[in-house]
């Protein structure tokens, strides 16, 4: 399929999107379709009129840590440099770079910005999960007067040659940027003798979507006022051109035809997000956050969003007036799979040996552990699933449970699923896939009408499904009202007054996915659960684990059983529009 430029005359009017943005989208959404394959091998587009030029947009998101895909991302961007020329083409991310991988966590993602800094990014966006990491060093959350609750980040800034970028984001108290270093709202660039402004912002989401100690003091403004803001102060400096990068997606199924956006849901946060820029505000979107596949042009704004993991990046070619400093038209090119050996604007690609030194020390470093059996033998494939009750959200549930005697109940958020546990024998770097946020234990203690809440939020909500271990939730309508009882394993309902001892992580209970949990209950722990996890695994070593069927996963008798699909609306609430 060619790709034909779209001048902006031709740009469909403006619509505002009136659904809600469904939440905990970065945090967890279920995997992404796969995405179209594109032939790799392109023919160079048509050179611009000696009046304008053509800015190559090259736009990445949601790598999460996946070092490995970017040498051959690097062999890309040379064979576009080449074609285009280094100066006419921009580099740039919209997020949640480095929590992910055991290569990328083990530095905290000091590997990823060695990476991106010989692959000459020009700019990133800070996503949600920029603030797993809390600290410096193996503490997830400040512990102690003095910890740094941004230090893992702002030491990733630090190291970094590009700038880290958060318009959205401000000090709670003073309403001011972070004086961080290296982290700014915006930036201006230079490109082919053009002023190229860039804008980074992060979902709104952002404050349930990361472990929330490490927000504490923070907060999210509104996207829209911190673009139009920004966009309005870069064009002052003389921007020609204004590109965002935003940590705020959409999703659309159909990635063939830029111009007709029926297939994108108008609900999404990058949706509602352009509805609200006055006209002109930017040029250009590189989007991310929910994993998704765009190539569209929304209300006027050529917007690409390139699925997660490093597997497709995407790209934008703007053709600028310069005489008149504007953008005059865009062409858009749906998400290009990374392959080598493959050519593409008719130069082979070469993984780039520069970017393969840059994380070797780390590959290196997770190798062995990666490789590492447990012990224990997978009859089938433990699947997972982010909005609905799964065996490897029971499992993880149950384990959970395991390693804390005392408790009556464990919960584990559906976000915190991230892969499936293939069939045979099991190993470290499998369950560091499926599980790969380094969180903490958190007890809390509470009453049962405190539980029945927690549950009866989750199951209104669109967020990752909580998986239960130690008790049954069953859900009803009664009239408009939604009635959840909790049973624990044997059907003796737990009452409101009965005391509680639940355990979970120290993202839900630091209030991750809006859980409700009270904060003034919970008491955190030291330990990993990844780790305790292993070590409840090694513990079956030499047996087998069928998680497909009872006890773990009974589809006669489900842990969580609905009147309806989540989010449960009952009574007239049901035929509202959701």
């Amino acid at each position: 399929m060619s790709a034909r430029p779209r001048p902006l005359a031709a740009r469909t009017p403006r619509a505002i999107a009136a659904a809600a943005i469904a939440l905990g989208a970065c945090a967890s959404p279920p995997p992404p379709p796969a995405a179209p394959r594109v032939a790799p091998d392109r023919a160079v587009a048509p050179a611009a009129a000696p009046s304008t030029s053509i800015l190559t947009i090259v736009g990445t998101s949601d790598l999460h840590g996946h070092m490995e895909a970017l040498p051959v991302l690097g062999g890309y961007v040379a064979a576009l440099r080449a074609a285009r020329g280094p100066s006419a083409v921009l580099l740039v991310d919209a997020g949640d770079m480095f929590q992910g991988t055991l290569e990328s966590n083990v530095n905290e993602g000091a590997g990823v910005v060695r990476a991106y800094n010989a692959l000459a990014y020009d700019a990133v966006a800070i996503g949600n999960h920029e603030f797993d990491f809390g600290p410096v060093g193996p503490q997830a959350t400040a512990r102690a007067a003095g910890d740094d609750p941004r230090g893992a980040l702002r030491a990733r800034a630090g190291e970094a040659k590009f700038p880290f970028l958060a318009a959205s984001v401000e000090d709670a108290a003073t309403g001011r940027a972070p004086d961080w270093t290296n982290v700014r709202p915006s930036a201006i660039v230079v490109k082919d003798g053009i002023r190229v402004g860039l804008i980074g912002v992060t979902s709104e989401d952002t404050p349930r979507t990361t472990i929330a100690a490490n927000f504490e003091g923070l907060r999210v403004r509104p996207l829209a006022a911190a673009v139009t803001e920004q966009a309005a102060a870069l064009r002052a400096g003389g921007a020609s051109v204004v590109v965002l990068l935003a940590h705020a997606g959409g999703k659309c199924t159909d990635l063939r035809h830029p111009d007709d956006a029926s297939s994108c849901e108008r609900g999404e946060e990058i949706m509602r997000l352009l509805g609200a820029l006055p006209r002109g505000t930017v040029d250009a979107v590189v989007a991310g956050h929910t994993h998704q596949g765009m190539a569209h042009h929304i209300d006027g704004v050529p917007v690409v969003e390139s699925f997660s993991g490093g597997k497709q990046f995407g790209r934008i070619d703007l053709t600028v007036d310069r005489a008149a400093a504007k953008v005059v038209a865009s062409t858009l090119f749906p998400p290009t799979e990374l392959h080598a050996p493959a050519t593409y604007e008719g130069r082979a690609i070469v993984a780039d040996e520069a970017v393969a030194r840059a994380i070797a020390p780390d590959v290196e470093r997770a190798r062995a552990k990666k490789e590492e059996k447990l012990g224990l033998h997978l009859d089938t494939k433990v699947t997972r699933s982010f909005d609905h009750e799964s065996p490897e959200g029971n499992l993880f549930a149950d384990l959970m449970r395991a390693s804390h005697p005392a408790a009556d109940v464990a919960i584990v958020n559906g976000g915190g699923l991230r892969a499936d546990l293939p069939a045979g024998d099991l190993t470290y770097g499998q369950l560091f896939e499926a599980m790969p946020f380094d969180n903490r234990f958190a007890v809390v203690r509470l009453r049962g009408r405190e539980l029945r809440a927690i549950a009866a939020a989750n199951l209104r909500e669109s967020k990752g499904i909580l998986s239960w271990s130690g008790v049954r939730v069953v859900a009803s309508c009664k009239g408009r009202e939604l009635d959840v009882r909790i049973e624990r394993e044997r059907g003796r309902p737990i009452g409101d007054d009965d005391a509680v001892v639940l355990v979970t992580s120290d993202f839900l209970a630091t209030g991750g996915d809006g859980s409700g949990i009270p904060r003034s209950a919970v008491t955190l722990e030291e330990a990993l659960v990844r780790d305790a996890f292993e070590a409840q695994l090694r513990g079956r070593a030499g047996g087998h684990l069928r998680a497909d069927e009872p006890p773990t996963f009974d589809r006669a008798k489900p842990r969580v059983k609905l009147p309806a699909d989540r989010p449960v609306r009952c009574g007239e609430e049901a035929a509202a529009p959701r």
